[in-house]
Protein backbone atom coordinates (compact mmCIF):
# COMPACT_ATOMS: atom_id res chain seq x y z
CA UNK A 1 0.00 0.00 0.00
CA UNK A 2 1.09 3.52 -0.89
CA UNK A 3 1.33 5.87 2.42
CA UNK A 4 1.86 9.49 2.93
CA UNK A 5 2.33 10.61 6.38
CA UNK A 6 1.79 14.51 7.18
CA UNK A 7 2.59 16.81 9.76
CA UNK A 8 2.71 20.60 10.06
CA UNK A 9 6.42 20.60 10.93
CA UNK A 10 9.22 17.76 10.08
CA UNK A 11 10.22 18.17 14.09
CA UNK A 12 6.66 15.76 14.64
CA UNK A 13 8.16 12.87 12.15
CA UNK A 14 11.68 13.56 13.76
CA UNK A 15 10.91 13.32 17.04
CA UNK A 16 7.93 10.71 17.26
CA UNK A 17 6.85 8.97 14.08
CA UNK A 18 10.54 7.47 12.65
CA UNK A 19 10.32 3.87 14.47
CA UNK A 20 6.21 3.32 12.97
CA UNK A 21 7.71 4.80 9.65
CA UNK A 22 10.20 1.62 9.66
CA UNK A 23 7.52 -0.84 11.00
CA UNK A 24 5.39 0.33 7.84
CA UNK A 25 8.06 -0.78 5.36
CA UNK A 26 9.21 -3.69 7.22
CA UNK A 27 5.79 -4.64 6.16
CA UNK A 28 5.13 -4.56 2.67
CA UNK A 29 4.28 -1.01 2.19
CA UNK A 30 5.60 1.90 0.22
CA UNK A 31 5.75 5.30 2.77
CA UNK A 32 6.27 8.99 1.65
CA UNK A 33 6.89 12.13 4.46
CA UNK A 34 4.98 15.30 4.06
CA UNK A 35 5.83 18.32 5.99
CA UNK A 36 7.41 21.77 6.61
CA UNK A 37 11.01 21.24 7.11
CA UNK A 38 12.03 24.50 8.93
CA UNK A 39 14.16 22.12 10.52
CA UNK A 40 16.18 19.56 8.97
CA UNK A 41 15.22 16.08 8.37
CA UNK A 42 16.41 13.12 10.08
CA UNK A 43 18.75 10.87 7.97
CA UNK A 44 17.34 7.84 8.34
CA UNK A 45 13.86 8.86 6.74
CA UNK A 46 16.01 9.10 3.90
CA UNK A 47 17.97 5.93 4.49
CA UNK A 48 15.04 4.37 4.80
CA UNK A 49 13.88 5.16 1.09
CA UNK A 50 11.11 7.46 1.60
CA UNK A 51 10.13 10.22 -1.16
CA UNK A 52 10.20 13.10 0.73
CA UNK A 53 7.74 16.45 0.00
CA UNK A 54 8.39 20.12 1.73
CA UNK A 55 5.11 21.50 2.05
CA UNK A 56 4.60 25.27 3.58
CA UNK A 57 2.37 24.66 6.60
CA UNK A 58 2.22 26.99 9.49
CA UNK A 59 1.46 26.29 12.81
CA UNK A 60 -0.91 29.82 12.87
CA UNK A 61 -3.78 28.51 10.77
CA UNK A 62 -4.18 32.26 9.61
CA UNK A 63 -0.77 32.39 7.74
CA UNK A 64 -1.25 33.14 3.88
CA UNK A 65 1.21 30.16 3.32
CA UNK A 66 -1.03 27.59 4.30
CA UNK A 67 -3.09 28.13 1.37
CA UNK A 68 -0.59 27.19 -0.76
CA UNK A 69 0.06 24.35 1.46
CA UNK A 70 -3.29 23.30 0.86
CA UNK A 71 -2.77 23.04 -3.23
CA UNK A 72 0.85 21.19 -2.69
CA UNK A 73 -0.25 18.72 -0.40
CA UNK A 74 -3.68 17.86 -2.56
CA UNK A 75 -1.08 17.81 -5.83
CA UNK A 76 1.18 15.43 -3.97
CA UNK A 77 -1.72 13.08 -3.30
CA UNK A 78 -3.56 13.01 -6.75
CA UNK A 79 0.15 12.71 -8.46
CA UNK A 80 1.73 10.05 -6.12
CA UNK A 81 -1.43 8.25 -6.12
CA UNK A 82 -1.51 7.24 -2.25
CA UNK A 83 -4.05 4.76 -0.87
CA UNK A 84 -4.06 6.12 2.51
CA UNK A 85 -2.89 9.52 4.16
CA UNK A 86 -2.01 9.56 7.77
CA UNK A 87 -2.29 13.01 8.90
CA UNK A 88 -0.74 14.53 12.42
CA UNK A 89 -0.95 17.38 14.38
CA UNK A 90 -3.75 20.46 14.03
CA UNK A 91 -3.20 22.77 10.93
CA UNK A 92 -1.65 19.83 8.54
CA UNK A 93 -4.21 17.66 9.67
CA UNK A 94 -7.03 19.88 8.49
CA UNK A 95 -5.65 21.59 5.67
CA UNK A 96 -4.90 17.87 4.27
CA UNK A 97 -8.31 16.45 5.34
CA UNK A 98 -10.08 19.64 3.53
CA UNK A 99 -8.02 19.27 0.22
CA UNK A 100 -8.17 15.36 -0.19
CA UNK A 101 -11.68 15.36 0.78
CA UNK A 102 -12.93 14.46 -2.72
CA UNK A 103 -10.21 12.22 -3.59
CA UNK A 104 -11.73 8.79 -3.96
CA UNK A 105 -10.20 6.05 -3.17
CA UNK A 106 -7.82 7.09 -0.08
CA UNK A 107 -8.13 6.38 3.18
CA UNK A 108 -8.13 9.47 5.59
CA UNK A 109 -6.22 8.36 8.84
CA UNK A 110 -6.21 11.43 11.57
CA UNK A 111 -3.69 10.53 14.27
CA UNK A 112 -4.82 13.79 17.57
CA UNK A 113 -2.03 13.98 19.79
CA UNK A 114 -4.45 15.98 21.72
CA UNK A 115 -7.77 17.66 20.99
CA UNK A 116 -7.31 21.88 21.43
CA UNK A 117 -10.57 21.59 23.30
CA UNK A 118 -10.55 19.68 26.56
CA UNK A 119 -12.54 20.31 30.13
CA UNK A 120 -11.54 23.39 31.65
CA UNK A 121 -10.11 25.10 28.26
CA UNK A 122 -11.33 28.30 27.50
CA UNK A 123 -14.58 28.72 25.37
CA UNK A 124 -12.89 29.74 22.27
CA UNK A 125 -11.24 26.42 22.38
CA UNK A 126 -14.72 24.68 22.22
CA UNK A 127 -16.01 27.15 19.54
CA UNK A 128 -13.35 27.12 17.20
CA UNK A 129 -11.69 23.71 17.51
CA UNK A 130 -14.28 21.33 18.43
CA UNK A 131 -16.68 23.09 15.37
CA UNK A 132 -13.55 22.47 13.17
CA UNK A 133 -13.44 18.97 14.60
CA UNK A 134 -16.53 18.10 13.73
CA UNK A 135 -16.67 19.04 10.60
CA UNK A 136 -13.51 17.53 9.56
CA UNK A 137 -15.02 14.33 11.03
CA UNK A 138 -16.46 14.04 8.06
CA UNK A 139 -13.93 13.70 5.27
CA UNK A 140 -11.99 11.43 8.18
CA UNK A 141 -12.37 7.59 7.92
CA UNK A 142 -10.01 6.58 10.80
CA UNK A 143 -9.40 8.26 14.00
CA UNK A 144 -7.05 7.68 16.75
CA UNK A 145 -6.73 9.10 20.03
CA UNK A 146 -4.39 9.11 22.74
CA UNK A 147 -6.09 9.63 26.26
CA UNK A 148 -9.32 8.51 28.31
CA UNK A 149 -11.11 11.87 27.43
CA UNK A 150 -10.20 12.89 23.78
CA UNK A 151 -11.61 8.95 22.89
CA UNK A 152 -14.59 9.85 24.42
CA UNK A 153 -15.20 12.56 22.67
CA UNK A 154 -13.49 11.28 19.64
CA UNK A 155 -16.54 8.20 19.73
CA UNK A 156 -18.98 10.81 19.28
CA UNK A 157 -17.60 12.23 16.15
CA UNK A 158 -19.21 11.21 12.89
CA UNK A 159 -16.82 9.70 10.41
CA UNK A 160 -17.15 9.22 6.75
CA UNK A 161 -16.48 5.03 7.10
CA UNK A 162 -18.11 2.53 9.37
CA UNK A 163 -14.31 1.97 11.33
CA UNK A 164 -14.80 3.24 15.17
CA UNK A 165 -12.64 5.44 17.46
CA UNK A 166 -9.41 3.93 18.47
CA UNK A 167 -7.18 4.80 21.26
CA UNK A 168 -3.34 4.22 21.37
CA UNK A 169 -0.79 4.13 24.37
CA UNK A 170 1.06 7.42 22.68
CA UNK A 171 3.95 6.96 20.10
CA UNK A 172 5.77 4.62 22.44
CA UNK A 173 9.08 4.64 23.96
CA UNK A 174 12.12 3.41 23.15
CA UNK A 175 12.99 0.95 26.60
CA UNK A 176 16.53 -0.03 25.11
CA UNK A 177 16.97 4.36 25.31
CA UNK A 178 15.50 5.18 28.49
CA UNK A 179 16.44 3.07 31.28
CA UNK A 180 16.99 3.43 34.76
CA UNK A 181 21.05 3.37 35.82
CA UNK A 182 22.66 2.66 38.81
CA UNK A 183 24.02 5.28 41.31
CA UNK A 184 27.45 4.89 40.08
CA UNK A 185 26.15 5.46 36.25
CA UNK A 186 24.53 8.19 37.33
CA UNK A 187 27.89 10.23 39.36
CA UNK A 188 29.60 9.45 36.29
CA UNK A 189 27.24 11.73 34.21
CA UNK A 190 26.55 14.00 36.61
CA UNK A 191 30.63 14.34 36.74
CA UNK A 192 30.72 14.57 32.48
CA UNK A 193 27.97 17.54 33.06
CA UNK A 194 29.42 18.96 35.52
CA UNK A 195 27.13 18.69 38.56
CA UNK A 196 28.01 18.21 41.98
CA UNK A 197 26.82 14.28 43.84
CA UNK A 198 24.59 16.58 46.03
CA UNK A 199 23.01 18.68 43.73
CA UNK A 200 18.87 17.94 43.47
CA UNK A 201 18.22 18.00 39.72
CA UNK A 202 14.97 18.85 38.53
CA UNK A 203 13.95 18.50 35.14
CA UNK A 204 11.35 19.63 32.64
CA UNK A 205 11.50 18.67 29.07
CA UNK A 206 9.25 20.49 26.97
CA UNK A 207 8.51 23.98 24.68
CA UNK A 208 9.23 27.14 26.44
CA UNK A 209 5.81 28.62 25.80
CA UNK A 210 2.25 29.58 27.51
CA UNK A 211 0.78 25.99 27.15
CA UNK A 212 3.98 23.99 28.59
CA UNK A 213 3.70 26.67 31.87
CA UNK A 214 7.65 26.85 32.92
CA UNK A 215 7.09 30.10 34.83
CA UNK A 216 4.53 28.50 37.43
CA UNK A 217 7.88 26.05 37.70
CA UNK A 218 10.20 28.84 38.01
CA UNK A 219 8.18 30.52 40.72
CA UNK A 220 8.13 26.78 42.68
CA UNK A 221 11.93 26.89 42.50
CA UNK A 222 12.18 30.41 43.84
CA UNK A 223 10.00 28.95 46.64
CA UNK A 224 12.17 26.40 47.58
CA UNK A 225 15.60 27.51 47.04
CA UNK A 226 16.08 28.26 51.12
CA UNK A 227 14.87 25.28 52.09
CA UNK A 228 16.87 23.07 49.29
CA UNK A 229 20.18 24.58 48.96
CA UNK A 230 21.74 22.86 46.07
CA UNK A 231 18.78 22.72 43.60
CA UNK A 232 18.50 23.05 39.95
CA UNK A 233 16.26 23.18 37.61
CA UNK A 234 16.97 22.19 33.96
CA UNK A 235 14.78 23.71 31.56
CA UNK A 236 15.25 21.73 28.03
CA UNK A 237 13.36 23.10 24.87
CA UNK A 238 13.24 26.25 22.93
CA UNK A 239 10.74 28.13 21.96
CA UNK A 240 9.43 31.79 21.86
CA UNK A 241 9.11 32.23 25.42
CA UNK A 242 13.01 31.31 26.23
CA UNK A 243 13.37 35.33 26.76
CA UNK A 244 10.65 36.11 29.13
CA UNK A 245 11.62 33.16 31.30
CA UNK A 246 15.05 33.93 31.28
CA UNK A 247 14.08 37.35 32.60
CA UNK A 248 11.85 35.99 35.41
CA UNK A 249 14.67 33.82 36.78
CA UNK A 250 17.06 36.43 37.02
CA UNK A 251 14.28 38.12 38.59
CA UNK A 252 13.70 35.97 41.34
CA UNK A 253 17.61 35.77 41.17
CA UNK A 254 17.76 32.16 40.28
CA UNK A 255 20.72 32.40 37.87
CA UNK A 256 22.15 29.55 40.00
CA UNK A 257 19.59 27.81 39.83
CA UNK A 258 17.75 27.92 36.62
CA UNK A 259 19.25 26.56 33.38
CA UNK A 260 18.29 26.94 30.18
CA UNK A 261 19.61 24.05 27.86
CA UNK A 262 18.00 24.97 24.58
CA UNK A 263 17.32 21.75 22.00
CA UNK A 264 18.92 18.55 23.12
CA UNK A 265 19.46 15.52 21.45
CA UNK A 266 20.95 13.90 25.05
CA UNK A 267 17.90 13.64 26.61
CA UNK A 268 18.34 10.37 27.53
CA UNK A 269 21.44 10.85 30.12
CA UNK A 270 19.92 14.06 31.04
CA UNK A 271 17.02 12.36 32.49
CA UNK A 272 19.11 9.68 34.03
CA UNK A 273 21.34 12.10 35.92
CA UNK A 274 18.04 13.83 37.25
CA UNK A 275 16.24 13.11 40.63
CA UNK A 276 12.84 14.21 39.05
CA UNK A 277 10.95 14.90 36.01
CA UNK A 278 8.44 18.09 36.93
CA UNK A 279 5.44 19.10 34.44
CA UNK A 280 3.91 22.47 34.81
CA UNK A 281 1.77 21.87 31.21
CA UNK A 282 -1.84 23.43 30.48
CA UNK A 283 -2.83 20.81 28.73
CA UNK A 284 -1.24 17.55 26.97
CA UNK A 285 -1.96 14.91 24.60
CA UNK A 286 -0.19 11.90 25.62
CA UNK A 287 3.54 13.63 26.98
CA UNK A 288 6.10 11.76 25.49
CA UNK A 289 8.37 13.60 27.99
CA UNK A 290 6.19 12.17 31.26
CA UNK A 291 6.79 8.73 29.01
CA UNK A 292 10.49 9.21 28.76
CA UNK A 293 11.02 10.07 32.41
CA UNK A 294 8.85 7.19 33.60
CA UNK A 295 11.37 4.95 31.98
CA UNK A 296 13.96 6.36 33.66
CA UNK A 297 12.26 5.58 36.63
CA UNK A 298 12.12 8.55 38.16
CA UNK A 299 9.88 9.84 40.43
CA UNK A 300 7.12 12.87 38.70
CA UNK A 301 5.43 15.89 39.33
CA UNK A 302 2.84 17.20 37.16
CA UNK A 303 -0.28 19.33 36.83
CA UNK A 304 -3.76 17.85 36.74
CA UNK A 305 -4.11 18.31 33.21
CA UNK A 306 -5.33 15.63 30.36
CA UNK A 307 -2.69 13.30 29.36
CA UNK A 308 -0.65 14.37 32.85
CA UNK A 309 -3.33 12.47 34.88
CA UNK A 310 -3.46 9.47 31.94
CA UNK A 311 -0.03 8.57 32.95
CA UNK A 312 0.38 9.80 36.67
CA UNK A 313 -2.07 8.70 39.83
CA UNK A 314 -1.27 10.98 42.72
CA UNK A 315 1.09 9.23 45.09
CA UNK A 316 1.07 6.00 43.38
CA UNK A 317 3.96 6.93 40.54
CA UNK A 318 3.96 10.51 41.14
CA UNK A 319 2.18 14.14 42.86
CA UNK A 320 -0.93 15.60 41.32
CA UNK A 321 -1.18 19.24 41.66
CA UNK A 322 -3.10 21.96 40.24
CA UNK A 323 -2.76 23.50 36.78
CA UNK A 324 -2.17 26.57 38.30
CA UNK A 325 -0.77 25.86 41.68
CA UNK A 326 2.83 27.17 42.35
CA UNK A 327 2.78 26.81 45.98
CA UNK A 328 1.12 22.74 45.55
CA UNK A 329 4.26 22.16 42.87
CA UNK A 330 6.90 23.27 45.42
CA UNK A 331 5.59 21.34 48.23
CA UNK A 332 5.39 18.12 46.24
CA UNK A 333 9.10 19.09 44.71
CA UNK A 334 10.42 18.98 48.75
CA UNK A 335 8.24 16.12 49.53
CA UNK A 336 10.11 13.97 47.37
CA UNK A 337 13.11 15.56 47.74
CA UNK A 338 13.27 15.00 52.14
CA UNK A 339 11.37 11.31 51.49
CA UNK A 340 13.89 8.54 50.09
CA UNK A 341 10.76 6.57 50.34
CA UNK A 342 8.81 8.27 48.56
CA UNK A 343 11.26 8.43 45.94
CA UNK A 344 11.53 4.92 45.80
CA UNK A 345 8.21 3.80 45.46
CA UNK A 346 7.30 6.50 42.39
CA UNK A 347 10.44 5.17 40.30
CA UNK A 348 9.53 1.37 41.08
CA UNK A 349 6.07 2.14 39.41
CA UNK A 350 7.26 4.17 37.16
CA UNK A 351 9.39 1.05 35.59
CA UNK A 352 6.19 -1.11 36.07
CA UNK A 353 3.89 1.50 34.34
CA UNK A 354 5.77 2.49 31.51
CA UNK A 355 5.75 -1.24 30.32
CA UNK A 356 2.51 -0.33 28.77
CA UNK A 357 3.56 2.31 26.85
CA UNK A 358 6.87 0.63 25.25
CA UNK A 359 7.03 0.82 20.97
CA UNK A 360 6.84 -2.71 20.56
CA UNK A 361 3.34 -2.43 22.29
CA UNK A 362 1.94 0.68 20.24
CA UNK A 363 3.07 -0.82 17.54
CA UNK A 364 1.12 -3.99 17.85
CA UNK A 365 -1.98 -1.20 18.47
CA UNK A 366 -1.25 0.28 15.09
CA UNK A 367 -0.82 -3.20 13.38
CA UNK A 368 -4.58 -3.91 14.47
CA UNK A 369 -5.52 -1.13 13.47
CA UNK A 370 -4.31 -0.90 10.38
CA UNK A 371 -5.71 -4.67 9.76
CA UNK A 372 -9.47 -3.10 10.64
CA UNK A 373 -8.48 -0.12 7.82
CA UNK A 374 -7.56 -2.95 5.31
CA UNK A 375 -10.62 -5.34 5.99
CA UNK A 376 -12.36 -2.04 5.47
CA UNK A 377 -10.71 -1.22 1.86
CA UNK A 378 -11.28 -5.14 0.92
CA UNK A 379 -14.66 -5.21 2.06
CA UNK A 380 -15.86 -1.97 -0.14
CA UNK A 381 -13.58 -2.86 -3.25
CA UNK A 382 -15.86 -6.28 -3.18
CA UNK A 383 -18.80 -4.25 -3.13
CA UNK A 384 -17.45 -2.39 -5.65
CA UNK A 385 -16.60 -5.26 -7.87
CA UNK A 386 -19.95 -7.09 -7.38
CA UNK A 387 -22.37 -3.69 -8.85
Amino acid sequence: MKILIVSTVSGTINTFLIPHIKWLIEKGNEVSVASNYAEDIDDRISELGCTIYSVPFQRNPLKIENYQALKSIKQIVLNGKYEMVHVHTPVASLLTRFACRKIKGVTMVYTSHGFHFFNGAPMKNWIIYCTLERLAARWTDVLITMNDEDFDYGQKLTLRSNIPCFKVHGVGVDLNKFSPISREEKLALRSEYQYNPNDFIVIYVAELSYRKQQDLLIKSISRLQKNINQIKLLLVGDGELLETYKKMAANFKLDNQVEFLGYRKDIDKLLAMSDIAVSTSRQEGLPVNIMEAMATGLPIVVTNCRGNRDLITNNYNGIVVGVNDEKACANAIEKVYRSNKTRTIFSKNNINSIQTYKINNILSEMEEIYSNIFAEKTKLLGKKLKA
